[in-house]
């Protein structure tokens, strides 16, 4: 068998994408608005980064400050002031700092996040079927486990945002990836049980029409939350990749088919005319939305062992979305550079042995670096990613100059080589 299920063990329309505000992130995961929301130490030894503090260091310290112990989520904009975005500790960037603590060798900080995850699985303040949500409340949770917000003068009253209160899959993806990634370094059932209860719940998301896969996930609180009928690449990409560690962790074999069917949407997203990906379908969730996106192309290619060769790949995104060095989000966003996606190239460049290329954006990367040792989230003011925001159809969703969790981590996994996918570390070449 070929594909995730071997691996060793955006939607659709501009206005209606696999929108997760990533820290940059994907998304994982995501790009904001201000009316909807607003290394080379990479590829050397550590040793010769002794005079900065690593990427691994910088997590560890988050961890630590955002609670003195205990499960916690870290803040994905720290230091914000922006009220839509304020303690707002979005689930992806947070999975996969997890992720990153793991690949740092890290187990105690690492734990700390996915006992935050595990937390929230199982005191939220309405459901009760294993869902997570798309942000919570930095810091330590509570029970409830709250989630992050504004109170609006103008309306007076307590407002949270619909996208952050709500699932999407891909989020709920990587929450799989990074559970299982901890309980892999550190075996403890309750991972890998947090994780089926995940998967049990993403499930019902799988959909036969066209070419199959699994469909978005949900927009809006409770009760009766919408239904996000299109379908993403990247998520798909995620959701293949945590069913196959999921089928390992676990010993059944019947969660490979849900990791099957994902992989099988990715293969169909395939677009020959161009050598790359459709970022996903349209609302129908058939039609292809063929919108160039970094994170469509490098996903599948770090959790895959079918499909282009990384060399491709790397080839096709440096001729395509190459920017100052970096890369930008989308093939007409040349504004500036996506802090999070370069880092994303960056690691598949590491992992397959392009150690001259890791060398040169481990370099981008390192001006992209903040005084704490933190990272932007874009080189630019405000770098569009071609969505819209879920919650203002009229607004783009930007990545901003400000400091973001999600590169950080993504930086980290470039330190240590690490792979998130697949939980396998490369050996230098």
């Amino acid at each position: 068998m070929i594909g995730w299920a071997a691996v060793k063990a955006n939607v659709s329309s501009p206005a209606s994408p696999n929108a997760r505000w990533r820290s940059g992130e994907r998304r994982g995961s995501r790009p904001f608005s201000l009316l909807s929301a607003v290394v080379v130490a990479a590829i050397l030894p550590l040793s010769a980064a002794s005079a900065e503090r690593s990427a691994c260091a910088t997590l560890a310290a988050q961890v630590d400050a955002a609670a003195p112990s205990g499960p916690v989520f870290l803040a994905s904009y720290p230091g914000t002031t922006i009220r839509e975005l304020k303690d707002a500790a979005f689930l992806y960037d947070n999975a996969v700092a997890a992720i990153a603590l793991v690949g740092c060798n890290d187990l105690v900080h690492a734990r700390r996040i996915a006992d935050a995850i595990l937390f929230a699985q199982d005191h939220d303040r309405f459901w009760r079927d294993g869902r997570l949500r798309n942000a919570y409340l930095a810091g330590a949770p509570t029970t409830p486990v709250k989630l992050a917000g504004w109170w609006d003068e103008r309306q007076n009253r307590w407002v949270e945002d619909g996208y952050q209160v709500a699932s999407d899959n891909g989020n709920l993806a990587w929450a799989m990836l990074a559970l299982l990634a901890v309980d892999r370094a550190s075996p403890d059932a309750r991972y890998r049980a947090g994780a089926a209860r995940l998967g049990g719940w993403l499930v019902q998301w799988r959909r036969h029409k066209g070419p199959g896969g699994f469909a978005g996930g949900t927009f809006g609180e409770e009760p009766d939350p919408l239904q996000n009928t299109w379908k993403s690449t990247e998520h798909n990409t995620d959701i293949a990749a945590a069913f196959a560690a999921l089928a390992r962790a676990t010993g059944d074999r019947r969660w490979l088919a849900h990791a099957n069917a994902a992989e099988q949407f990715v293969r169909a997203m395939w677009t020959s005319s161009c050598g790359c990906y459709a970022v996903g379908t349209g609302l129908d969730g058939t039609t292809p939305n063929t919108m160039l996106a970094l994170d469509a192309q490098i996903f599948p290619a770090l959790a895959r062992d079918a499909g282009p060769p990384p060399a491709a790949v790397l080839d096709f995104v440096g001729a395509r979305l190459g920017q100052a060095g970096g890369y930008a989000y989308y093939d007409n966003a040349f504004k500036g550079v996506w802090t999070e996606g370069t880092a994303q190239v960056a690691l598949l460049a590491a992992v397959s042995g392009r150690a001259g290329k890791a060398a040169a954006l481990a370099r981008v990367l390192a001006t992209q670096r903040t005084p704490d040792g933190g990272y932007y989230a874009s080189s630019t003011v405000a770098l569009p990613t071609g969505f819209m925001t879920p919650t203002a159809s009229t607004t783009l969703r930007r990545y901003f100059h400000i400091p973001a969790l999600a590169p950080l981590a993504w930086v980290a996994l470039v330190e240590r080589r690490f792979n998130p996918f697949t939980g396998e570390r490369a050996t230098p070449r």
